[in-house]
């Protein structure tokens, strides 16, 4: 155990000197951590003509290589990390889908930093030790749930592990557990909202005050639908299993402004996706972490593929993180137009009698990019006014977004429910 203490820590409102001297003296000690015991990174810093002593500022970061996803997979299982493994307590990785699963390591020193975050997080979000906690993030290799259930744990909240998946048992145990917060993805709490519904549950009777969702991009529209369905606060929590696992980042409950970056253990960076030049604050781009505190895999510069902007701190002395937009690998290209299904997700947000489950079908026309939006509509829209909320979706995605599309809509509950994260496209343009 670390010991930690409930409450605001003094570094999250240290000045900002205060801030950038810490910052700099722990990227100078993992730098020459990852040098001496890590030989990707030695060779990756030899190969770029850089040296650990090189770093006298937090601005010559600028000239060390990145790391991506690609580097992980080429050291595939464990040639990322930097302790022997004897040391390496925990290994979590990703789902692997796209090819070899990205893998990560833990020694007790960053199981205990992390969750020292995480509790730092859910207090931020608005929780306390007294608190009940419903995670519905998958547990397993899956950062998600571990890393809440310790986090909520070292605050001293009383965690329910429920995990992901069988929601009418979701619903049960709410319903007689009673919890405070549920930590979840936003997509899955749909399918929990929903399911409430279908057995007739007022939200206005449970003890749910407080949702943290993360894992997956959701808009604001998505949080005003969930915050008023649910009758809860709802707030962010952001962090990807190659930096740390959740707790990178925390929306505070006080300003609900985007996520604060917590810049003792990691340090930001946006870079323009193509060119890797690194962007002033306020400016879009893809968001590059340097983990700060860990020892069995530090990362240096880690893009994230995350379009955001760095942005003033408020309830912190911390930088924020913009909502992110979408992925940089996300992105689809549709008739020259440049789309993230978080657009058109804000879009049915915005049109009264919609679900916010949808899918978005691409295929080809000749040789024309054809885009089909298919959305449940809510129960009570008559099927005389289907047609006027096609027109009406339409015409807001081609005004906002710049394309054409047809729409679709279909009966509630017939679009496949996501236990985790959400596959909202379907893009036939390849086959």
């Amino acid at each position: 155990m670390s010991g930690y203490k409930v409450g605001l820590h003094a570094i999250e409102n240290a000045s900002v000197d205060e801030l950038r001297g810490l910052q700099l003296e722990r990227l100078k000690r993992t730098l020459h951590h990852v040098y001496a015991n890590s030989p990707v990174y030695k060779a990756k810093f030899d190969a770029h003509g850089v040296h650990p002593d090189d770093l006298k500022q937090l601005s010559d970061l600028s000239k060390f290589p990145t790391t991506s996803k690609a580097d992980l997979r080429d050291n595939y299982p464990f040639g990322m990390f930097s302790k022997p493994m004897v040391e390496v307590v925990r290994v979590h990785a990703s789902s692997g889908t796209t090819g070899k699963p990205t893998v990560v390591g833990y020694t007790q020193n960053d199981i205990d930093t992390w969750s020292d975050i995480v509790a730092r997080s859910i207090y931020a979000a608005g929780g306390r030790p007294k608190d009940k906690v419903h995670v519905s993030y998958g547990y397993g290799l899956f950062t998600g749930g571990l890393g809440a259930h310790y986090g909520a744990e070292r605050l001293g909240c009383t965690v329910i592990p429920m995990s992901g998946g069988q929601t009418e048992k979701q619903v049960q145990l709410i319903k007689d557990f009673d919890p405070d917060i549920i930590m979840v993805t936003p997509s899955y709490m749909l399918n929990i909202a929903d399911e409430m519904s279908r057995q007739g549950i007022d939200h206005n009777k449970i003890a749910l005050r407080l949702g943290i969702f993360g894992a997956e991009p959701w808009t604001e529209a998505m949080r005003n639908e969930m915050q008023t369905r649910m009758s809860m606060d709802v707030v962010d929590i952001y962090g990807l299993s190659e930096v740390m696992g959740p707790g990178v980042a925390q929306e505070c409950i006080e300003t609900k402004d985007g996520p604060t970056i917590w810049e003792d253990h990691f340090y930001p960076e946006i870079i323009d996706p193509i060119t890797g030049e690194v962007l002033p604050d306020g400016e879009e781009g893809e968001l590059v972490f340097t983990s700060l505190t860990k020892e069995a895999m530090p990362v240096i510069r880690y893009r994230t593929r995350d379009l955001t902007k760095l942005l003033p701190g408020s309830a912190r002395t911390m930088r924020r993180m913009g909502k992110i937009t979408g992925r940089s690998d996300d992105m689809l290209i549709i008739r020259g137009v440049n789309v993230f299904p978080t657009q058109i997700e804000e879009q049915i947000c915005n049109v009264s009698g919609l679900s916010p489950h949808y899918q978005i079908e691409l295929s080809k026309k000749g040789n024309m990019d054809s885009v089909n939006i298919r959305v449940e509509k809510q129960p009570e829209v008559s099927t005389q006014m289907c047609d006027q909320l096609m027109k009406k979706l339409a015409s807001n995605v081609k005004t906002f977004i710049g394309i054409s599309s047809s729409i679709e809509l279909i009966e509630p509950g017939v679009l496949p429910r996501s236990e985790g994260k959400a596959s909202r496209v379907i893009d036939n343009r390849k086959k």
